[in-house]
């Protein structure tokens, strides 16, 4: 068994115990890379069917490819599409003109809170990677939150030898991580085996750009690249010192940090 088989053998038992001790369970789908081959790893649990809606943030600045990419791609596998919008911040112009952290806020995170409470999710599963970001390093496969969404790093239970704790008190809102162990480059790296299809936005734009990753477009910027293939993206990857979401703006200043305290993927 090599390492990818490992990666896909965990995630999937993650997958299966998360739809066996939870009852209302929903994936959050972003169309990108990672969250694409969590759906992938969900079709594969469930024998290409995917048991659970898929949650889609619409902040309505998202790049258009996406949205395309979503709706092509929920055709072809049948899958239930669950939009999340904030509505009345929409209406009353929030944007990223009011700060990255405030839109990402308003417009994300509080998009989701409003999805949960009316769909009454008790569990997420969310393409979250350990290695991406400082602050998912402290995440666990199963992760609690209060029932206000927030996330208290410090009181976070140890997962050791594979032993999960899947049984929460009542109230307790239930993040779910397949992912949490694989790399930017595993991931590319079983894109390229199993043949996933991902959008073409992470590849050469015709311009010696590429997105390396994938948000809202007033807040993410491409890097100069040339890949046009997945093989050249894996090898550039091996090279480069610049981390994955150098070019997400939120990410500044701590910005991360304090987003995903409040409930933020």
């Amino acid at each position: 068994m090599d390492h990818l088989e490992r990666l896909e053998n965990q995630s999937i038992y993650i997958l299966r115990e998360a739809y066996k001790n939870f009852g209302n369970l929903c994936m959050l789908w972003s169309v990108g890379k990672d969250s694409t081959v969590l759906l992938w790893l969900a079709r594969k649990a469930f024998f290409g069917h995917v048991p659970f809606p898929l949650v889609f943030i619409d902040t309505s600045f998202k790049i258009p490819e996406m949205i395309t990419w979503r709706d092509k791609l929920a055709r072809e596998w049948n899958l239930e599409i669950v939009v999340a919008r904030n509505e009345k911040a929409l209406a009353e112009g929030m944007g990223p003109e009011r700060g990255r952290i405030e839109c990402c806020t308003a417009l994300k995170t509080v998009g989701l809170e409003l999805a949960l409470k009316e769909k009454q999710y008790t569990g997420v599963i969310a393409g979250v990677r350990a290695d991406e970001e400082g602050t998912r390093a402290k995440e666990r496969y199963f992760s609690a939150r209060d029932k206000y969404n927030d996330w208290d790093f410090r009181e976070q239970p140890p997962e050791l030898w594979d032993q999960f704790k899947t049984r929460f008190a009542p109230g307790t809102h239930v993040r779910i991580h397949p992912l949490l162990d694989w790399t930017e480059i595993n991931v590319w790296e079983y894109i390229h085996r199993e043949k996933v299809r991902v959008v073409d936005l992470y590849f050469d734009q015709g311009d010696g750009t590429r997105y390396r990753s994938l948000g809202c477009y007033p807040c993410t910027g491409k890097i100069k690249s040339t890949a046009k293939t997945i093989p050249e993206i894996i090898e550039e990857l091996r090279k480069t010192k610049v981390p994955e979401r150098a070019g997400r703006a939120q990410d500044a200043n701590r910005g991360m940090e304090i987003l995903r305290k409040g409930g933020y993927m």
